[in-house]
């Protein structure tokens, strides 16, 4: 249901532009890596997926499962809350191995949090966590990498200015872009598949942000 609402929603909110690698094919059981940037960026990524055929379970912050009406309906279609800092985060690896064996596409944030920056501007994503090279690894699933640009346009920076964003965004409509790149498989020990890893997201958000003409993309 989330997929759909945001493949139906994103539209209003902004320009949204979806390519992928040659040949590439998101086979069930894969791990959906994709950089994070701004508080609209999963509805942005999950209405590109939903264009290419595909509902992942969503890895995401205890937090929103506090909200109302959202947080039902993530208990409803199985997302996995992240609670950060506390015992029960290696339980979620574990409910995430759980569904890669059963064929769901996962969709990880592996940064582990948004950037500080305030300005709208984009930047290459920032250190990786261990947890996607640990939960790839566990449940020998390949990985995605998904480069997104443009969500910081929506929303970015401080409360007045995300409200802000939100409420100029259907009429501003800024582009956005979504780049799949093709399936890879991590290798060597945790800190090298952790590397690999985030040189991959790298790589499809330059491909992304690139297409926007941000600076940041253009000068690498």
């Amino acid at each position: 249901m989330l997929s759909r609402i945001a493949d139906m929603l994103v539209p209003a909110f902004g320009r949204l532009s979806v390519t992928t690698d040659s040949g590439t094919e998101l086979a069930p059981g894969s791990i959906i890596a994709a950089n994070h940037t701004s508080l609209a960026d999963p509805a942005v990524v999950l209405a590109a997926l939903h264009r290419l055929g595909v509902e992942p379970v969503i890895m995401a912050t205890a937090g929103l499962w506090r909200v109302p009406v959202l947080g039902r309906a993530l208990v409803r279609e199985g997302h996995i809350p992240v609670h950060r800092g506390d015992r029960r985060a290696a339980a979620a690896l574990d409910l995430a191995a759980e569904a890669l064996e059963r064929g769901r596409h996962l969709l990880i944030y592996a940064e582990g949090g948004l950037p500080r920056r305030k300005d709208a501007s984009e930047a290459a994503p920032g250190s990786f966590r261990s947890g996607l090279a640990r939960l790839a690894e566990h449940a020998g699933a390949p990985v995605v990498p998904v480069g997104q640009a443009g969500a910081r346009r929506i929303t970015s920076g401080g409360v007045v200015k995300q409200l802000a964003g939100l409420a100029t965004a259907p009429v501003r409509r800024p582009n956005l872009h979504v780049h799949v790149g093709a399936p890879m498989v991590l290798t060597g020990d945790l800190a090298a598949c952790t590397t690999q890893a985030r040189t991959a997201v790298t790589t499809a958000w330059r491909v992304a942000a690139a297409r926007l003409g941000e600076p940041a993309a253009l000068a690498a």
